[in-house]
């Protein structure tokens, strides 16, 4: 079993800690052998030719075998722009119950790189997430890249906060969540939530987060070749693509900016998961060092050569099913 060392980060900020996950299992080692050899060099041959009619949508409806939890109770919800889906694991409090103690609930934000994923790909790592922290999660199924600027997806966002709010669940009481890109929209939203007065969230989770649109930094550090996932080509060919919507999506209105450009000083408690050698650690690093300049208190937690989104493994593999409970402590102990 991996050991966590816990250190705290040279910065003038309240609560700002960093904590170190070592150890690979075996089960570990051989999902990043595999995505290494399938994710990895279709996300490269997308990136050669990404204005292709690539069939991205299609990816959420052929990750039928990605079930939630047994017993886990769903039921589709729909949001003014996008579907959305509210579910509530074995263990977790059936909404109407959750009213009646302290309402808290999760928003979750799938990943996807703004362009494909949705409610059926990340189903199965909603329920983990609804279980471990014994709470409902709404998962919203938001517009996305190449049809919608990345805005658009915040507003869906809004609209799901909106929602558990009118159903029971204050702002104040929700932790918002989400993995790669949506961790993007999970600071994105939470800081739109309280600047638009509807609410400052209980905390946000973010999962391998994408958090500064500026390929720089990625492609600048070690991890651009280290990556199981994702090859360094894909990122500026990304960027690209945001800054195309933007511009055909722009009716006058200014472009989302990168959670780790806003003034984050009224921003919830965080926790940021990342692997040690995935593309977006530098994001995931960047955005926790942001937050404690900003005095917001903010967990890192490294593990080490995780791949990207790692915890949507849990169940299989074992640093994965860690991970999520790592989440469900921390939501607990925002309550």
């Amino acid at each position: 079993m991996s050991v966590a060392r816990t250190e705290l980060l040279p910065l003038p900020a309240h609560h700002a800690t960093t904590r170190e996950f070592a150890g690979v299992s075996t089960r570990s080692r051989a999902l990043s052998f595999s995505v290494r050899r399938t994710v990895r060099p279709f996300i490269e041959a997308w990136s050669y030719a990404p204005t292709l009619p690539w069939p991205a949508s299609a990816i959420d409806h052929l990750a039928f075998p990605l079930v939630p939890v047994p017993g886990t109770h769903r039921r589709r919800v729909d949001l003014p722009t996008c579907p959305a889906e509210l579910l509530w694991a074995p263990g977790a409090a059936p909404p109407a119950a959750q009213v009646d103690m302290d309402g808290t609930a999760v928003l979750y934000l799938h990943g996807g790189a703004f362009l494909c994923c949705g409610l059926t790909t990340h189903r199965h790592l909603v329920s983990r997430i609804s279980a471990t922290t014994g709470a409902p999660v709404l998962a919203v199924g938001y517009r996305m890249l190449p049809r919608h600027p990345i805005r658009r997806a915040v507003e869906d966002g809004l609209d799901g906060l909106r929602w558990l709010v009118a159903h029971g669940h204050p702002a104040e009481r929700v932790v918002i969540a989400g993995d790669s890109a949506g961790g993007f929209l999970t600071f994105a939203v939470a800081h739109e939530a309280v600047r638009l007065g509807i609410g400052r969230p209980a905390g946000t989770v973010a999962l391998s987060p994408l958090t500064d649109l500026d390929p720089r930094g990625k492609l600048d550090h070690p991890n651009s070749h280290r990556c199981a996932v994702f090859p360094r080509r894909a990122v500026a060919v990304l960027s690209t693509l945001v800054e195309r919507a933007e511009r055909l999506g722009g009716e006058g209105a200014e472009p989302v900016a990168s959670p780790v450009d806003l003034d984050l000083s009224e921003m919830p408690p965080a926790l940021i998961q990342t692997g040690s050698e995935e593309m977006t650690y530098v994001d995931a690093e960047l955005m926790a060092r942001r937050l404690q300049l900003a005095g917001v208190s903010a967990e890192l937690q490294v593990w080490e050569k995780q791949v990207h989104a790692f915890q949507a493994a849990a169940g299989v593999v074992p640093e994965s099913g860690r991970a999520i409970a790592e989440i469900g402590r921390f939501v607990r102990e925002l309550r």
